[in-house]
């Protein structure tokens, strides 16, 4: 086993760990490790847009409030600001690496376009930049290529990252707190592990809707960083709030493919089977309302009529302006036989965005000494309860900058293990008959996550869910511990653990609050005059 140093190891690719590379890489020697290749990440499949008060008639308090609303009670309003005040700090970053913002031209003054602002639900005005539908993929490919130019940036791809490596490890004897001060990764090509030893390690290895049988996530999306802090000892908080987006697209042809909130943003109506505008029985903002809600609406509807889908309808709308405005999902749409310009697109909920996952601070600090978490990873408090759509991205570039502001302040204490991590010991044989096995587990897992704890839940659902769950992962530990380690079975045992635990958040958390609905405790704690419940916490296991 070799062992590798860098000043800076950030595991995941997405556009919070690439922002943090760019910020870092002046002050120190970077490494960037990614289980796949670096465009497949969350961030670089988002649609809609990001987040920032651009506009004239907008203001920093009203995206506060519209945060915190949406949240429902459990956002630390501290963080919320922080974020949303510097957004448009955030946003010059993007336009300084490259990126261009979509624009419009205003008729008082045709020579001077602005940035095109949309509104998505849950915002009270338009403050969404965006680049067609394709915005986290334009951003995401902007800063790959300024890493990827970088002479103090390495990008490790197809490498996967297992465990954290605690000083402890290193050293028994050591007597200081445990801090992290590395990770064990796995080469996919060669089959070999090394350890990557760093002054700090930051987790930005995105969310976990993997987890669930059907989401808008791609792959990858398995809740790797989540997992490994978790058996390192971390705190992790909210993990029963997994935010299910209301419209994916319905086709038995179609993968996680998703239809973004700005369609509706820009006029889009929800209709249930039968032709009928249904989000008004709902909510007073009908179908810009909040997406726990719409999510959970169009459930009832779907349940009360038995169809297997609802459909948002676009019809109304200029058909060039969809064409132009929404390219991505005019021509993938087309390729299932649905031309959006003409007829409504069959949408139904699918797990999107996870607002718990590693308790952090503001500048992704956690309770680990030498751990950093950044992204969809961690849990700050920005969300609460719900996301705000198109703070997510905004989230990325702001926890990447506090971050970086945070270890340049703290660099000169900072220091790389000089003891080599022991070798990492597993099995060599492996039996390929068994690889159907762990596919069936995985497979066994996201199914029993979306019908025991998905848009509406109960505790009979969960305890049967926690119930399975203990048997999985008494099986995932004897495949891991007996069998050639491979990247599936690192992937599986993971799912099975983020499972876990969201399993046990949900079942403490006995209210109805946000995306987590509990036929058991259909109100909230405030609702009934009681204290709101706060944020739900598991130590990890270390």
């Amino acid at each position: 086993m070799a062992t590798h140093r860098y000043d800076i190891l950030i595991i995941g690719s997405g556009l919070a760990g690439l922002a943090l590379a760019l910020k870092m890489a002046p002050v120190g020697k970077v490494l960037i490790i990614s289980k796949a290749t670096a465009p497949d990440s969350n961030s670089n499949m988002a649609q809609g847009g990001i987040a920032a008060v651009m506009g004239e008639d907008d203001s920093f308090e009203s995206h506060v409030q519209d945060t915190l609303n949406a949240g429902g009670g459990l956002c630390n309003e501290r963080v919320v600001r922080n974020f949303i005040e510097q957004a448009p700090d955030r946003i010059q970053d993007l336009v300084n690496w490259g990126v261009q913002f979509d624009l419009r031209k205003d008729p008082r003054q045709p020579d001077t376009p602005s940035i095109d602002l949309t509104r998505e639900g849950g915002h009270s005005f338009r403050r969404i930049l965006h680049v067609e539908d394709q915005t986290g993929h334009q951003l995401h490919r902007a800063l790959l290529k300024l890493v990827r130019e970088h002479p103090n940036i390495e990008l490790l791809e197809e490498h996967f990252a297992i465990d954290l490596i605690i000083n402890k490890q290193v050293n028994t004897y050591d007597m200081s707190p445990p801090s992290c001060v590395g990770i064990y990764a796995l080469n996919k090509e060669t089959g070999e592990v090394d350890a990557y030893l760093g002054k700090s390690t930051i987790l930005a290895t995105g969310g976990a809707g993997k987890v669930y049988l059907y989401t808008t996530n791609w792959s990858g999306a398995t809740g790797d960083g989540i997992a490994m802090a978790y058996r390192a000892g971390a705190r992790v908080a909210n993990l029963e709030f997994m935010q299910f987006h209301p419209t994916c697209l319905y086709h038995p042809e179609a993968r996680n493919f998703l239809i973004s909130e700005a369609l509706r943003g820009e006029g889009g109506e929800l209709i249930n089977s039968h032709g009928e505008r249904f989000m008004h029985k709902y909510h007073e903002m009908a179908s810009l309302a909040p997406r726990d809600i719409v999510a959970r609406s169009i459930d009832a509807e779907m349940k009360k009529s038995g169809a297997p889908c609802v459909y948002l309808d676009m019809t109304a709308l200029d058909a060039e302006f969809l064409r132009k405005r929404f390219p991505l999902i005019h021509s993938k749409c087309l390729e299932f036989g649905i031309d959006i310009t003409k007829v409504p697109i069959p949408v139904v909920p699918a797990a999107h965005y996870l607002c718990g996952g590693v308790l952090a601070d503001e500048n992704g600090q956690t309770d680990i000494p030498g751990l950093f978490v950044i992204g969809e990873t961690a849990c700050t408090g920005l969300h609460g309860a719900n996301r705000l759509a198109s703070n997510s991205l905004l989230e990325c570039l702001c926890m990447a900058h506090n971050s970086s502001n945070k270890l340049k302040a703290i660099w000169s204490e900072l220091r790389i293990c000089e003891l080599d991590p022991k070798p990492w010991h597993y099995p060599i044989e492996s039996n390929d008959d068994e690889m159907v096995v762990i596919s069936h587990m995985w497979e066994e897992i996201r199914r029993l996550m979306w019908n025991y704890v998905g848009i509406v839940r109960s505790n009979k659902r969960l305890e049967r869910a926690e119930h399975r769950l203990k048997n999985i992962l008494n099986e995932v530990r004897f495949y891991y511990s007996n069998f050639k380690i491979h990247s599936d079975i690192i992937e599986l045992r993971n799912i099975a653990t983020v499972a876990d635990i969201s399993v046990a958040c949900a079942l403490r958390r006995q209210e109805s609050r946000g995306i987590h609905y509990s036929l058991d405790y259909p109100f909230s704690s405030d609702a009934k005059s009681l204290p709101p419940q706060d944020t739900i916490l598991l130590r990890g296991l270390r």
